[in-house]
């Protein structure tokens, strides 16, 4: 380890804790959301079980591989990371596997790999890297970068993958913002990215469908309304105790893709509104102590990677949590840590990663510069 444990932040040991907690209770969540699936078509009912803990012990290994890595390197090698990303998000689209519509995987002998996903953590670290210099950038470096976030936004666009596309814009505005830029930058950039995915939804037939089917489920209840449908009926049916760990009634495959996008609606109806609120009290857990992990950080980019860990990994747990409970369209996001797949798992624990390394540098003993976000706004200003 960099530091003895002893020496490590309070910060940082307890994100280690809510990990691990994080990541346990997401195997016991999916355990129950997959089983009876599993068991009728694989003939295993730990089919997903098995799979997803292979991944969760590469994922803590990558993790703790990230933890010992000087935030500095990391930033050195955001850039070529990023645009590798974006080369395979290309590649998807002339030779990806095409499921549900969606061109978003590349298979690799027996692996699966979703570049959408692994490249969210390079998105976070390049952000960094540009907003933390962005006053002293030459124009020329400026235009580079941006045309690179464009040209990953709209490839994920074209996969079409609205949801993801729309999470790294989110997390890149929100970095932006947390920069000090100038509010009309601001608002030109997100009346830009809105209109981007308002395109999208008119030129993606699918894409307009969910938006329909969203606005009023019942119109078409076993055609396009059919997964809210039932996803509300999941959440409705937990009434405020639950039914009880592993006795909800909608995975029985009445509810589709409950291991994944929706397996929210699994664990509503099965620890009910006190499960619930407990879920979005751990988020707000974590998100306090991201932003503390902020605010104790030596250096800008150490400071705005920590701001974009933690908005990435929140808004995408809050989009989930909308859609399965009818607040906003049907997307493809899934619930980090605890949904089926392990591209997201590693995608998220990596990122997780990144928020402890950051924190064990804010000691000082460690890595990391003296300047301050704080300190390189009034500079600007």
């Amino acid at each position: 380890m960099p530091l003895s444990w002893q020496l490590w932040p309070a910060e940082a040991r307890l994100l280690v804790g809510l990990a691990a907690f994080w990541s346990v209770a997401g195997l016991v969540i999916l355990a129950s959301a997959s089983w009876w699936v599993a068991q009728r078509e694989m003939g295993d009912g730990a089919f997903y079980i098995k799979r997803q803990i292979i991944w969760l012990i590469a994922g803590w290994s990558v993790l703790g591989i990230t933890v010992r890595i000087n935030l500095r390197c990391l930033l050195q090698w955001s850039g070529p990371g990023l645009w590798v990303g974006l080369i395979l998000i290309a590649a998807t689209l002339t030779m990806g596997t095409t499921v549900n519509g969606a061109s978003r995987w590349l298979v690799v002998g027996p692996l699966q790999v979703q570049p959408s996903e692994l490249v969210k953590p390079f998105v976070v670290l390049q952000a960094a890297n540009v907003f933390a210099q962005w006053t002293w950038m030459k124009i020329d470096q400026k235009l580079l970068w941006l045309a690179s976030f464009c040209g990953l936004l709209l490839l994920t666009l074209k996969q079409p993958d609205l949801s993801t596309a729309a999470l790294m814009g989110l997390t890149l505005w929100m970095m932006a913002l947390a920069t000090g830029l100038r509010w009309r930058s601001l608002l030109g950039i997100a009346f830009a990215g809105g209109s981007l995915g308002t395109s999208s939804i008119l030129i993606n037939e699918y894409q307009r469908l969910r938006v329909l089917s969203f606005l009023d489920p019942w119109k078409d209840p076993t055609g396009d309304g059919y997964q809210l449908i039932q996803s509300l009926l999941a959440i409705g049916s937990g009434g405020v105790m639950g039914q009880g760990y592993g006795l909800s009634t909608q995975k029985l495959q009445y509810l589709p893709i409950q291991s994944t996008d929706f397996i929210y609606a699994v664990f509503a109806e099965e620890f009910g509104f006190i499960g619930s609120m407990m879920l979005l009290v751990f988020l707000m857990i974590i998100t306090w102590v991201g932003l503390r992990v902020a605010l104790r950080c030596r250096g800008a980019r150490a400071q705005l990677v920590s701001i974009g860990c933690c908005a990435i990994l929140i808004s995408q747990s809050m989009l989930n949590i909308a859609v399965a409970s009818g607040a906003m369209p049907t997307t493809g996001l899934p619930l980090p840590l605890i949904s089926y797949g392990g591209n997201s798992l590693m995608s998220s624990l990596v990122i997780l990663g990144l928020l402890i390394r950051c924190s064990l540098e804010s000691t000082g003993l460690i890595g990391g510069r003296s300047i301050s976000l704080s300190k390189s706004i009034r500079r600007k200003s």
